[in-house]
């Protein structure tokens, strides 16, 4: 076992009335240069729990001001030893509410909203690639929790821990 720090943070899963999804190319490591989710780290010297790390960084990235019952836990994932830097803990929030903008160039990186079909056409992170997004838009509706225990030249291992998925209409 690795003893490295321990980092939570949250990610947000907004949409526009298209149903196309936010996304960030980061500016900053981890995941520099690669689209991905907008969100951050939560503020553990504080007490800041997830769901107000998710208001939070959606003010500070998005400059939307939104009640907490607008940010719906969707997933949870812990990845043990992320590129061997550190071990994660991410709570995965969609944003109720639909953006009727791309939010304005961050010091965080740079916006835009893309289809599910888009996303796979752009560079995202690994993990995002071979699990997250699929458990995402099967459990969008739902809830899921999974832990990667990550490997720098090995496949990642993954185990889905908990998972009530989409119900399809009857």
């Amino acid at each position: 076992m690795t003893h490295l720090p321990y980092k939570i943070g949250t990610l947000l899963y907004a949409f526009n009335p298209a149903d196309e999804v936010l996304l960030m190319q980061r500016a900053k490591a981890p995941n520099l240069g690669l689209w991905s989710p907008p969100g951050g780290k939560l503020e553990q010297a504080t007490g800041e729990s997830p769901h107000h790390c998710a208001q939070r960084e959606a003010h500070e990235e998005l400059g939307i001001h939104l009640p907490l019952e607008e940010f719906r836990l969707v997933g949870l994932i812990s990845e043990q030893g992320y590129e061997n830097q550190a071990h994660w803990l991410m709570f995965l929030f969609e944003i109720t509410t639909r953006l009727d903008r791309v939010p304005p160039n961050h010091r965080e990186g740079v916006f835009g909203f893309f289809s599910k079909p888009e996303i796979d056409g752009l560079p995202i992170p690994r993990t995002d690639r071979e699990k997250i997004w699929p458990w995402f838009w099967r459990h969008r509706a739902g809830f899921f929790a999974a832990h990667c225990e990550s490997s720098l030249h090995d496949a990642d291992v993954w185990h889905l821990l908990q998972s009530t998925p989409t119900r399809s209409p009857s």
